[in-house]
């Protein structure tokens, strides 16, 4: 199968893909794109956000906004009121989020109550905590994890956007992210489903915090820069944009075989694909994936418009497209 093939079996196949950009030692091996999307329009990577939302956490403890993953929460957020009655959010950490661990006291993702209010940290933090306490559970949530951006804002004294141009996006030759905001819920359903290409905006809340758990718009090639950066220790062009020592903590499986998503483990906020190979990689819905593959020196990134029947591409990655790619 040659290029030309490739092409045509990703778009039968695969419909839904709009980028492809991969990389082996450094050097881009292959690139392409789909309906019609140019190298620099972005797609809405959805979960994917939140394993850059991690590296942006470990740049904020290399930088000093954050003093370590084992803060309490609370200690970020001196002026919120706790609801009457509520004990258990004392005791939650940075590193309960970025695990998934953290309590709710709420069933799934609570999406009306979070997006309809005026600060969704705020909002997000009325739900943390709960009568059963810190059960350290593995609790996957999306729209809450707005707390680990709002954190962010409250340490850095900087919006989610203009913090991330600055220590990520900005050293890496990423393009710089603008924040977006929906005025109504139908403009919101319509960033997360609209197939048209996108700029590179980060959604924020009217606070213009950027969300935590989705939102953020990345084109392969730029997505790609991250995973190359973290194949590389942290490392771009001789400047240490994130600490080795993150990178390392931040994809230790500390949740195995997850049996609701396909067995894979969990670091922070990043899926661990195979814990002997270290594989790993940035999972969002419609099948956006980074792919990380330290032993062999690949980074694959994807990018894809909203489809809800699929979660994730790694077994096409590792059947398909890296036999090919590398062969």
């Amino acid at each position: 199968m040659n290029r030309q093939e490739l092409h045509a079996c990703i778009s039968k196949n695969q419909p839904n893909i709009c980028q492809i950009s991969a990389y082996q030692k450094g050097k881009e091996v292959y690139s392409d794109e789909w309906h019609e999307y140019k190298p620099e329009d972005t797609c809405h990577l959805m979960s994917a956000t939140k394993s850059i939302v991690s590296l942006l956490v470990g740049i904020a403890i290399d930088q000093g906004f954050i003093r370590s993953v084992n803060d309490k929460v609370l200690d970020y957020f001196p002026d919120y009121q706790v609801k009457r009655g509520e004990k258990t959010i004392y005791d939650i950490t940075i590193k309960h989020l970025l695990k998934m661990r953290a309590p709710y006291k709420c069933k799934g993702d609570p999406w009306t109550k979070v997006c309809s209010s005026d600060d969704w940290t705020s909002a997000s933090l009325d739900l943390l905590g709960g009568r059963k306490g810190v059960t350290n559970e593995f609790n996957y949530q999306t729209v809450c994890l707005q707390i680990l951006t709002g954190l962010l804002a409250k340490a850095s004294g900087m919006t989610t956007v203009d913090y991330a141009n600055h220590y990520l996006f900005r050293p890496l030759g990423v393009a710089e992210m603008t924040s977006y905001y929906a005025e109504t819920a139908e403009e919101h359903k319509h960033f997360t489903m609209d197939k048209a290409p996108k700029k590179p905006v980060w959604f924020c809340d009217p606070l213009n915090i950027g969300t935590a758990g989705y939102g953020l718009c990345l084109s392969a090639k730029d997505l790609a820069k991250i995973g190359e950066l973290c194949l590389n220790k942290g490392i771009h062009q001789g400047q240490q944009v994130i600490s080795s020592q993150w990178l390392t903590e931040m994809v230790n499986p500390l949740e195995t075989n997850i049996e609701k998503f396909q067995n894979m483990s969990y670091g922070y906020l990043w899926w661990i694909l195979d814990t002997e190979k270290s594989s790993y990689a940035a999972i969002g819905n419609s099948g956006n994936v980074l792919y990380i593959d330290p032993e062999s020196e690949i980074v694959i990134a994807i990018t894809a418009y909203f489809k809800p029947t699929v979660f994730d591409r790694i077994d096409f990655i590792e059947t398909e497209l890296k036999p090919f790619l590398f062969q």
